[in-house]
């Protein structure tokens, strides 16, 4: 028998909300945190807007020693160190430096590209030939595991500490990890997440990509428009989100809060067949991912209360709605609200997944569906698949206890989890 994985603990890092409270607020009323920033102007951006949590250096010696913070280079890292610390304490952890290795707990954190700008920094030495002065953190800030290697230290864990990369799916795909790791009794608990840096190094490739917005650069709350028939590319975003997954009998043993349940996911690659290919999802796929989570979770697509899309304000929109229709084989009279925080944070990037489920998970835990903002103009191909009344665009107070979140990402990858309101 698997054992049981429930939530124990949150904490996230986002463009509108640094920590769950002021997070959960800016859910519940729709609140953006996309600005404008003249750096990315005087870069030559055409998208001169982003998504970028306010962390001030109060907060961060809240969190880091001052011998940390001295060279810390890496915003994502940082981000990452600051939920996943946040969700370890909201589970009741102890989190003291004198106490012994846990060998129970172990950590998943995922990362798309860290330490850039520290990267870049250690270019411009070795080209002058300081290799010298690269100085002693440059490797921790810019290997990809920098993020776990910093959190498993922070919190003395002994269990497997590693970190994944799978694009915009990383977060999703962590918290699928760390949820099968305890299910195989290999862990009591894993520090599951994801994190991403912002900034020009990071945003400037999608730009040259042209599928960020640039027609928003004067209104910037309203640039990030997922499902919108307005809708011109992803605004860019960063931040961290992190879940303390937990063996139910180790939840109640300590007796633990629990958040929710996660009743089953899956993970698979389109393979870059049939319409897939390294940026455009396989929509098979993408299907048998969704159809697969749901006989892993052991429930109908009926008793799903909300859909926690990807939806990233681009043209692939209207096919992911397609592929939820059909995968769910619902009508537009039963097709359950669907929703995309991006209206609010951007594209996350790496850490998207692992934010978007900490707000999936918010909305069983407080039953609301948090508006998808920006989308009063919905696209008509979308209206024509699922009907008007399957998009909140405001808050809905109701009912919540089942969540499908899915995460698509570059690379043709797909990640789908479900959530559930704990019943012992």
């Amino acid at each position: 028998m698997k054992k049981r994985v429930v939530i124990t603990g949150l904490g996230v890092v986002s463009p509108n909300g640094v920590g769950i409270p002021d997070f959960l607020k800016s859910l519940q009323q729709g609140i953006s945190g996309i600005q404008y920033y003249q750096e990315l102007k005087d870069k030559g951006f055409s998208c001169c807007i982003g998504g970028i949590p306010e962390v001030s250096g109060e907060l961060k010696a809240a969190y880091l020693t001052p011998l940390q913070l001295r060279n810390f280079n890496s915003s994502g890292i940082l981000y990452g160190c600051m939920a996943g610390m946040d969700a370890w304490k909201d589970a009741g952890l102890e989190n003291d430096e004198e106490r012994e290795v846990d060998y129970d707990s172990g950590i998943i954190f995922g990362a798309g590209q860290s330490g850039v700008d520290k990267f870049r920094e250690a270019v411009y030495k070795l080209d002058e030939g300081q290799v010298r002065r690269l100085g002693s953190n440059t490797v921790a800030q810019t290997m990809s595991s920098g993020i776990s290697a910093y959190l498993g230290g922070i919190l003395g864990c002994g269990n497997q500490v590693s970190t994944n990369s799978s694009a915009c799916t990383t977060g999703t795909e962590a918290i699928l990890l760390g949820a099968e790791r305890i299910q195989n009794g290999k862990a009591k608990r894993m520090l599951v997440g994801s994190c991403s840096d912002h900034g020009t190094y990071i945003w400037g490739g999608f730009d040259a990509m042209r599928v960020m917005t640039y027609k928003y650069n004067e209104s910037p709350s309203l640039g990030s428009r997922p499902m919108s028939a307005s809708a011109s590319g992803f605004v860019p975003g960063s931040g961290a989100g992190a879940l303390l997954l937990e063996d139910l009998e180790s939840a109640k043993e300590r007796g633990a809060f629990i958040y929710a349940e996660i009743l089953g996911g899956h993970i698979n690659s389109g393979g870059q067949r049939n319409g897939g290919t390294m940026t455009a999802p396989n929509s098979i796929a993408v299907q048998k991912c969704i159809e697969s989570a749901l006989k892993d979770a052991g429930i109908k697509a009926t008793d799903i209360d909300a859909i926690n899309g990807h939806l990233t304000a681009t043209s692939k929109d209207t096919l992911e709605i397609k592929n939820w229709k059909h995968a769910l084989d619902l009508s537009k009279n039963n097709f359950p609200p669907i929703n995309s925080l991006k209206g609010m944070t951007g594209h996350c990037l790496a850490a998207a997944g692992s934010i978007e489920c900490v707000a999936s998970v918010l909305q069983i835990e407080h039953n609301f569906i948090f508006p998808s903002i920006n989308c009063e103009d919905l696209h008509p191909e979308i209206k024509e698949e699922i009907g008007e009344l399957s998009i909140p665009h405001q808050r809905r107070d109701q009912k919540v206890s089942t969540v499908i979140k899915a995460s698509f990402g570059f690379g043709d990858v797909n990640a789908c989890v479900i959530f559930k309101k704990f019943k012992d």
